[in-house]
């Protein structure tokens, strides 16, 4: 069988496809990060990312390809979570870009739009790193544009392009030697290789293997679903699916004898029923979210393949009125400044807000905040000119693309830390302008050293240091210092290779919610019998993933 044209309608099962492939592989993308942190998020971000892209394609009605295509972007763009999640959708608004007023497209036409895609992808991050979904998207377009010189068939290009990106990813661990030594591939070049793998499964009508199905990610993307709602801008009288409805089945094995359950077929009925549709299951359980005008006939459909179990509807249009309708009567004047800032824990939050912080976006290492969180919190602010601080090197890219669409003044100060975030606010000066704010605040940043504990999630070699699993590891500055199966002694001996005696100040512990007070005593102690001069802060951070975060100045 060979494809001639491509269309739209056929475009819009490839990507339906591509994000259903990636959705079930997320977790074995996310198992190829480096680091063995528990933030192990590539495949987690390019899942999010891909799924509000595949959404605006399931919404839209368009047929001709270059408005699906532009759809599938837009999606993307809004939807970006995490370096590699932007990077992704800047290679899809190249490429949507490259189709503007196509109908239907040649293999040449889809080959330039490749190429384009990768030249946006490139001029988007600052500092191009080979070895990553970069270098993978562009031997895969280079290859494509050699194969549409030889071939009309679309079949026969993706063919090529899929190859070729596959020979590419074993390549990257050439690229970057943290690759060979961790003895990975780029997961971010993985996440790629298995868009494609979907595109061509659609396009050649074939059924992929299910893979392993990304359970975890469920509450993630039912919450990204509703950041969709963009409450603070959409009446309640334009809602058309009225309630959020969630619920499991049990599966009944005998209640399968008349009605066996595929997954496909039950997504594919449920989603004439309602929007904001996901479905995950295994050989036991399938859980459901879906905003739905009935939700009793939803609820009927599940019951069919067993018991239902955890329910839970909301009345959306009721929670719209009361969000919309408090911020309508709280509407304030534009401030003349505004900081937006990221941080994870309650207490952090609190710090930041007492520190001067106008927004402060719940997020971090294992749930990056999309393009779409960072643009409400920027709207949110309410401010003439307004500064985000990311604190996380995965969601610069991301505040950068807000702030891009921004119709406020923003800038975004690169921090990568919570204490680098810190102690960029604590320089900001209402009295100065946008642009000497950030360069003061960049400057105030770079001043501060960054040590952070956490626990290993595999077993693995990096650095020369051999990590196990469960043991727990000392950060200094973002490079694994130390690791010790005692979480005291591995905060003791981060605090050894971090603290300069001669020049250090300041010492400022943020504990977290996997560090008990017994435990925080005796490094208080700890910290007085060996370091006697300098200042120490302890301040209750309440945040996940990392049981200390040190800051010293």
């Amino acid at each position: 069988m060979a494809v001639r044209t491509l269309d739209g309608t056929t475009f819009k099962q490839m990507v339906l496809s591509g994000a259903h492939h990636l959705t079930n592989n997320a977790n074995m993308i996310d198992a190829l990060n480096v680091f063995p942190v528990p933030d192990g998020d590539t495949g987690t971000n390019m899942n999010l990312s891909m799924t509000s892209g595949a959404d605006e394609v399931r919404e839209t009605n368009a047929d001709q390809i270059s408005d699906v295509a532009q759809a599938f972007a837009k999606g993307l763009l809004m939807g970006a979570r995490g370096n590699s999640g932007v990077i992704l959708s800047q290679l899809f608004r190249g490429f949507a870009k490259g189709l503007e007023g196509k109908k239907t497209l040649t293999t040449k036409e889809v080959a330039d739009a490749l190429e384009l895609g990768v030249k946006t992808a490139y001029k988007a991050v600052m500092k191009p790193v080979e070895g990553t979904i970069l270098t993978v998207a562009k031997d895969a377009a280079a290859h494509g544009q050699l194969l549409a010189n030889e071939h009309s068939d679309h079949i026969s290009l993706l063919e090529g392009v899929l190859k070729e990106a596959k020979a590419s990813l074993k390549r990257t661990p050439n690229l970057l030697p943290v690759l060979k030594e961790v003895g990975v591939v780029d997961s971010g070049g993985q996440g790629l290789v298995t868009i494609y793998e979907g595109f061509l499964a659609a396009l050649k009508g074939e059924e992929l293997p299910a893979g392993v199905e990304n359970t975890v990610a469920m509450n993630e993307m039912v919450n990204a679903e509703h950041h969709k709602l963009a409450q603070d801008f959409m009446n309640t009288e334009d809602i058309k699916f009225g309630y959020c409805t969630e619920f499991m089945v049990k599966l009944d094995d005998r209640r399968q004898q008349d009605t066996p359950f595929h997954e496909n077929d039950f997504r594919n009925e449920l989603s004439n029923h309602g929007d904001s549709l996901l479905v995950v299951s295994d050989d036991e359980i399938v859980k459901v979210h879906i905003h739905a005008e009935y939700p009793g006939d939803v609820l009927t459909m599940g019951q069919r393949y067993g018991s239902l179990i955890n329910l839970k509807i909301e009345n959306m249009r009721e929670q719209h009125t009361s969000i919309v309708g408090d911020k309508k009567q709280n509407k304030k004047e534009k401030a003349a400044f505004a900081i937006v800032t990221v941080a994870m824990g309650e207490g952090l939050k609190n710090l930041f807000e007492n520190l001067g912080a106008t927004v402060v976006i719940q997020g971090g290492q294992t749930m990056n905040p999309s393009t779409q969180d960072i643009t409400n919190a920027i709207k949110e602010a309410n401010a003439e000119n307004v500064i985000i601080l990311p604190n996380n090197k995965n969601i610069i890219m991301a505040a950068d693309q807000a702030a891009e669409l921004a119709s406020e003044n923003v800038t975004v100060v690169p921090t990568k830390t919570i204490p680098q975030g810190m102690s960029a606010l604590l320089a900001f000066h209402p009295e100065s302008s946008l642009d000497d704010n950030k360069d003061t605040m960049l400057q105030a940043s770079k001043h501060v050293k960054t040590g952070q504990v956490t626990y290993a999630v595999r077993d693995t070699q990096i650095d020369g240091m051999t990590i196990e699993k469960g043991h727990f590891m000392g950060i200094f500055d973002g490079k694994i210092q130390t690791t010790n199966k005692n979480q005291l002694e591995t905060v003791q001996s981060l605090l050894r290779e971090m603290i300069d005696e001669d020049e250090d100040e300041i010492l400022t512990i943020f504990q977290g919610e996997d560090a008990s007070d017994e435990e925080r005593e005796k490094l208080e102690v700890f910290i007085e019998r060996h370091y006697e001069d300098i200042e120490v802060e302890v301040h209750q951070g309440n945040q996940p993933i990392y049981s200390y975060i040190i800051a010293i100045e």
